[in-house]
């Protein structure tokens, strides 16, 4: 005999979806690697830094958040590397430029020889 009494639909419960949502977030945010951030030292210059009687090459950059300026030359980022052996860095930010831009400015400095940078206020 077949079952003559209307078919009801139940309501489905959304506790265990809920907790397999949960586990899955649980599980993505600790398998997950974390974008690393690389760390650049900033020293505070001092004086008597140079020694005396040695006249180190200074090159002023002004840095903006469209321009960049080598001693009164407009330049590109890429560039500045190559045309920047040694020497003192002089770096003037304008008020547009962003942290970003200058952590770039720093990388491409960073590393080589007989260079010091100095960012001014």
């Amino acid at each position: 005999m077949r079952n003559s009494a209307p078919f009801v639909r139940r309501r489905a419960s959304l506790t265990p979806l809920i907790d397999i949502i949960f586990l899955l977030l649980m599980f993505f945010m600790l398998s997950s690697t974390f974008s690393t951030f690389g760390e650049i030292e900033l020293t505070q210059s001092t004086s008597g830094s140079v020694a005396p009687g040695t006249q180190a090459e200074r090159i002023f950059v002004q840095l903006g958040s469209e321009r960049l300026v080598l001693n009164g030359t407009p330049t590109m980022l890429d560039d500045l590397a190559t045309q920047i052996e040694t020497g003192q860095v002089l770096v003037s930010l304008d008020d547009d430029v962003s942290a970003q831009r200058l952590v770039d400015l720093l990388v491409r400095l960073r590393g080589r020889e007989g260079l010091s940078v100095v960012v001014l206020e």
